[in-house]
């Protein structure tokens, strides 16, 4: 397994009338987990693009615990969980400062061929470097 982990500052943007964290919210949250732990592998999304290849959210599951509120300091726990093969599934928690899981889910990414919009399994250079964090 492969994990990294990222704090998330809450905007007040961020919040609904309630003062939660609006519900929608925390799939930009795991976003910046994903594109974070993505970047420890040594890419980039922009260099997989560059590259031609989109990885589209195919799924998406989110567990509501507690909620979090206005400049809270989150802890965002991103994991990729297995090696791919035809699509990338990745699992989060994310903590409120007190400790308390506020917030886990899990979300698979496809892989297509940007000039065909087909899919397609993943590329090498991904899985290479996916494997290569795996076994540190």
């Amino acid at each position: 397994m492969i994990q990294y982990n990222t704090h998330i500052r809450v905007r007040y943007a961020d919040t609904d009338q309630m003062g939660f964290v609006y519900y929608g919210k925390y799939p930009e949250y795991f976003e910046v987990g994903r594109t974070e732990l993505i970047r420890t592998l040594g890419l980039a999304y922009k260099e997989i693009e560059d590259r031609g290849i989109w990885m589209p959210v195919t799924e998406l599951q989110i567990h509501y615990k507690f909620p979090a509120y206005y400049d809270e300091l989150l802890l965002c726990k991103t994991y990729i969980p297995e090696i791919p093969r035809a699509t990338l599934h990745t699992s989060y928690e994310i903590f409120k400062e007190d400790g308390r899981l506020s917030v886990s889910g899990k979300v698979i990414l496809a892989f297509l061929k940007q000039e065909s919009g087909r899919p397609t399994r993943v590329p090498s250079f991904m899985l290479d470097a996916i494997e290569k964090k795996w076994k540190e």
